[in-house]
């Protein structure tokens, strides 16, 4: 396959692979790390690969992938993940979990999605692109304060009482429509430049995160897939910014250890709840390498735990 997703390599090592395992793809996408995968599993190995976009479960790559049996992909949210694999009967059967979070390059690449500050196109930013509501709509109703909460926590946007009074006083003239148009209006009333960086990016990701419950399903999908993993089964999770990466990085440690500290009480060791999960090695990133063959890679940080 010619597409090679984020860390590629890495992610196949730290899932520590059996040929004759079970292992999700939660974020299926192009389908490059599942076909890496489906490479390294036996003729009793299995995949199952799980993608809210009708876009990535129609897509050609992906059909053809269906034709191999070890292989099976389901449209659906990462907060139904363990409703899926009780009903397949494999909760606690699971070698591996994976998941490639953000946006994925068909959906970045293709304007008609409203992902992308870069190319003009309408303004919907939805991951299912048959449910919930577009961008646009979502602009069009939003309360100022909301909106500014929503660019302030989800794109850690230091302006963004500055964006949000202009997004309000524009759409009260007409509706803000386009992907060019309220970058356009962003990088108008940004006083100040990020090196390296649109003015807008902070704000199309908070957006995009908000009409998708973005941080949410990932909080819930974490809970769920500790509970699906057979011991000694791997969790491994790739970043692209501050706020998912701390959302991993926290569950990891609260799942390590103790759950209770209980000082010097008087507290037996068996009364203290312990986690189900061990960090089995420091944040990874992307090689140099492969930073300046893919520019995406720059901010992706991997976290990996095992079940115990």
């Amino acid at each position: 396959m010619e597409h090679l997703p984020v860390m590629f390599a890495e992610a196949l090592q730290q899932l520590a692979i059996k040929e004759d395992g079970i292992y999700l793809d939660c974020t299926f996408g192009r389908g490059g790390h599942s076909q890496g995968i489906l490479n390294l599993l036996g003729l009793s190995g299995r995949l199952l690969a799980f993608d809210r976009d009708w876009d990535a479960i129609n897509a050609d790559y992906s059909q053809a992938m269906l034709k191999d049996k070890r292989f099976e992909l389901k449209h659906t949210h990462f907060s139904e993940l363990e409703n899926i694999i009780s009903r397949e009967g494999l909760a606690g059967k699971i070698d591996g979990i994976l998941m490639d979070l953000g946006v994925s390059s068909p959906q970045l690449d293709n304007p008609e999605r409203g992902f992308s500050f870069l190319r003009d196109g309408p303004l919907d930013m939805r991951m299912d692109g048959n449910a919930g509501v577009t961008a646009e709509q979502w602009l069009a109703s939003v309360d100022e304060k909301e909106l500014i909460k929503v660019l302030f926590e989800y794109g850690e946007e230091r302006f963004a009482r500055r964006i949000a009074h202009a997004i309000i006083e524009k759409r009260v003239e007409a509706p803000i429509t386009t992907t060019r148009e309220l970058a356009k209006l962003i990088e108008d009333v940004i006083p100040i430049r990020e090196k390296h960086k649109h003015p807008a990016t902070r704000s199309f990701q908070a957006i995009r995160i908000e009409i998708n419950n973005e941080l949410d399903e990932l909080k819930a999908v974490l809970q769920q897939s500790a509970r699906i993993l057979k011991p000694g089964g791997r969790l491994v999770v790739i970043s692209f910014h501050s706020l998912e990466d701390r959302i991993v990085k926290r569950f990891i440690r609260a799942e390590s250890g103790a759950k209770y500290n209980p000082g010097k009480l008087p507290i037996k060791e068996i009364d203290i709840a312990k986690g189900i999960l061990k960090k089995t090695a420091k944040a990874l990133k992307a090689g140099r390498q492969e930073v300046t063959q893919n520019t995406r890679a720059r901010s992706a940080i991997m976290r990996v735990a095992e079940r115990v």
